[in-house]
């Protein structure tokens, strides 16, 4: 009889606050009466097919501690590293020291993504529990997308417009096989190849990703104004 599929968490969660300017790292910035990584974390620990939930940190970080729930029993952290990538593969070498087994499944999930719905994660897992490879929930785009010539500095000009029909925003969580995302990462890093998601990775080893359509507006928090959308929804969403 096959062993029975686990689910794991993977929570990269060791970037700054560069972008959006802040002295305390986006993903500890107070929303809705808790915090980014909280809100972003939640719905794993809720789920009962989520054995474990592995947040991957920055080596100084000097907030995770302090948070609630860090002492939930499915919590576990990590250092991470000093790109995305790195520090989900941080948190894979982590899952070989525990019971996960090759064909048992990762869904990595933004930390500064705080608005994912408990039902989306529901139907990923549920459409993606049969597959050899995995997939991601993402979202059709609505807008007109512009492909732009970047004039050294000056006013950026258009270049094209894409057609938007088959376009669709890659959200989190992004679900796939232990091994299939472990070789992802490594062959990534055997080549040289920088990717900014892990579907990115994975396609570069030539698979099939499915996509699960997601709610839109699980947002990821890249700017001030974001926090203000992110406290709207989720009051929409609870």
């Amino acid at each position: 009889m096959p062993n029975k599929i686990r689910y794991w968490a993977i929570i990269p969660a060791a970037g700054s606050s560069e972008r959006i300017g802040t002295l305390v790292p986006k993903q500890y910035l107070p929303l809705d009466n808790t915090t980014v990584i909280e809100a972003a974390i939640s719905n794993f620990l809720q789920h009962p097919k989520i054995t474990g939930v592995i947040v991957a940190l920055h080596p100084d970080d000097q907030h995770w501690g302090h948070l609630a729930n860090t002492r939930n029993e499915k919590i576990h952290s990590v250092i991470g590293g000093e790109s995305r990538a790195e520090s989900v593969q941080n948190a894979i070498n982590y899952l070989e020291n525990t019971p996960a087994e090759d064909q048992d499944f990762v869904l990595v999930h933004d930390a500064a993504r705080p608005c994912l719905r408990y039902t989306d994660l529901e139907l990923l897992i549920q459409q993606l529990e049969q597959d050899d490879v995995g997939g991601i929930l993402a979202s059709p785009v609505s807008d007109t997308l512009k492909v732009v010539d970047n004039q050294n500095g000056s006013m950026n000009t258009v270049n094209k417009t894409l057609d938007r029909e088959n376009v669709w925003r890659a959200l989190t969580p992004q679900m796939f096989r232990l091994v299939t995302l472990k070789k992802a990462l490594m062959h990534c890093v055997k080549h040289n190849i920088k990717v900014t998601d892990e579907a990115s990775a994975v396609e570069h080893l030539g698979l099939k990703i499915k996509l699960v359509k997601g709610h839109g507006d699980n947002i990821k928090i890249t700017h001030t104004e974001d926090l203000e959308l992110a406290a709207a929804i989720l009051k929409k969403i609870n």
